[in-house]
């Protein structure tokens, strides 16, 4: 319960000024920080699978590998953005990810973000990390810390390839990188 009241200024503050957060000023973990920067992300990108605006699809998000999160994201469960309702999922592997929508990669990962990225080829997933370069290696959106700012970077040529619409708004605020090499179409 002391949880849920503390958890509330996060969303109030990121509401107020969504992409701009300051973890140290805010004596918030890191990972509220970030999980309150996922919440808002979905607000800013649209999923091909929203279209069908009689059946709202559930917006699943999985964890891949170690889970740095604790019980930040544990806040996002049940919230609807849009009418759908946020579904956390806990993944050991890459199998078994058909309905994703959001999939963030630990940096526990690392090794295996070619297999993870053949594994959801074609499935409009939006891929989140917070690991220096994943974003060159064709995660979408990339966690990194600037001074005592969280900040993120998006990589355009994953996004298309997710087939994902991304605010202007969002992409004005974020930095923007490319592929560093050319991500097997395998």
């Amino acid at each position: 319960m002391f949880y849920r009241l503390l958890i509330f200024p996060v969303f109030f503050i990121v509401i107020a000024n969504p992409f701009y957060i300051n973890a140290e000023t805010l004596k918030f973990d890191e990972y509220e920080v970030k999980a309150a920067f996922i919440y808002n992300f979905i607000k800013f990108i649209e999923w091909p699978d929203e279209l069908p605006k009689n059946r709202p699809v559930p917006i699943n998000l999985y964890v891949l590998g170690y889970d740095p999160f604790g019980k930040a994201l544990g806040s996002l469960q049940g919230k609807q953005i849009r009418g759908r309702t946020i579904n956390i999922k806990r993944a050991g592997s890459p199998k078994g990810l058909i309905n994703c929508h959001i999939l963030f990669i630990s940096s526990s990962e690392k090794q295996h973000i070619p297999e993870i990225l053949r594994s959801i080829k074609g499935l409009n997933t939006l891929t989140i990390s917070d690991t220096a370069g994943f974003a060159k290696k064709g995660i979408i959106v990339n966690f990194y810390t600037e001074g005592e700012k969280v900040r993120f970077e998006i990589n355009l040529d994953a996004a298309k390839r997710a087939n994902l619409t991304i605010s202007s708004k969002l992409l004005g605020l974020a930095k923007i990188v490319r592929d560093s090499q050319s991500i097997g179409e395998n």
